[in-house]
């Protein structure tokens, strides 16, 4: 699993031990579009150069203003990167789930983190320095063409949220990000809300009050059925995407 030692100050997790790390390791690299692509000796030789790390539900990875100098991949877990405002209000970017990755602007130049990222679970994710990617990007172009696309890809969806908070009703929003939570192909039309009300409020722009409002407004208009466990159920998606 190569070198365990930590050489930054800043990652603040656990070394993992023992097998299970080690299957979460290996996973950590399969689960990657930007790394799945490549042949078995080649994702084991990627896997060699990380470090796992395991973080506990709400300890923070990293803080905007720390050197950012690695590659984070979740292997497990969930992690949300979050702003925070002068005033301590905490501005939801988004939310990873294994196979997702952070800190991917350090590849290109020495920098320092922009956001905060925080387990919103018990996390294992591993880690890879500039250098190491680097070598790897140069060694493996098509690696170089997978992270472009998703770059663009996020760029995409960072600039489809910034145009829909200035410019969207809150009730559009909601609606538009419920019709985006269905799974291509999903006939029933049922999931479940990839994130807390509070943190979907962050996300949107707008209070955890104001969310549940609206979702029994949309319940009473017989647009949407509340379930369980944040399960939502779709009654009515053209008229939900008339709000």
């Amino acid at each position: 699993m190569g070198n365990m030692k930590h050489s930054n100050h800043h990652h603040h997790g656990r070394t993992c031990g023992g097998d299970h790390c080690d299957l979460s390791h290996h996973s950590c690299i399969s689960l990657v579009p930007i790394f799945n692509h490549l042949e078995n000796e080649q994702m084991d030789e990627i896997m060699n150069a990380t470090k796992s790390l395991s973080f506990k539900k709400g300890e923070i990875i990293y803080k905007a203003g720390e050197e950012s100098d690695s590659l984070y991949i979740v292997s497990k877990g969930r992690i949300k990167i979050y702003h925070l405002s002068e005033n301590g209000k905490e501005q939801l970017l988004r939310i990873l789930d294994p196979g997702d990755f952070t800190g991917e602007l350090a590849l290109f130049k020495e920098d320092v983190h922009e956001a905060y990222a925080e387990a919103m679970v018990d996390t294992n994710v591993c880690t890879i320095t500039r250098k190491e990617l680097q070598g790897y990007l140069i060694k493996y172009p098509s690696i170089s063409l997978k992270v472009l696309t998703e770059f663009s890809q996020r760029l995409a969806t960072s600039e489809k949220q910034t145009a829909r908070v200035a410019t969207e009703t809150v009730e559009t929003r909601i609606a538009l990000f419920l019709a985006d939570c269905i799974e291509e192909g999903d006939e029933d039309l049922e999931f479940k809300l990839p994130m807390s009300k509070k943190d979907l409020a962050s996300y949107l722009g707008t209070t955890p009050e104001t969310i549940s409002r609206k979702f029994a407004d949309m319940e009473d208009e017989g647009l949407i059925r509340q379930l369980p466990q944040r399960r939502i159920k779709i009654l009515d998606l053209e008229g939900l995407l008339l709000l």
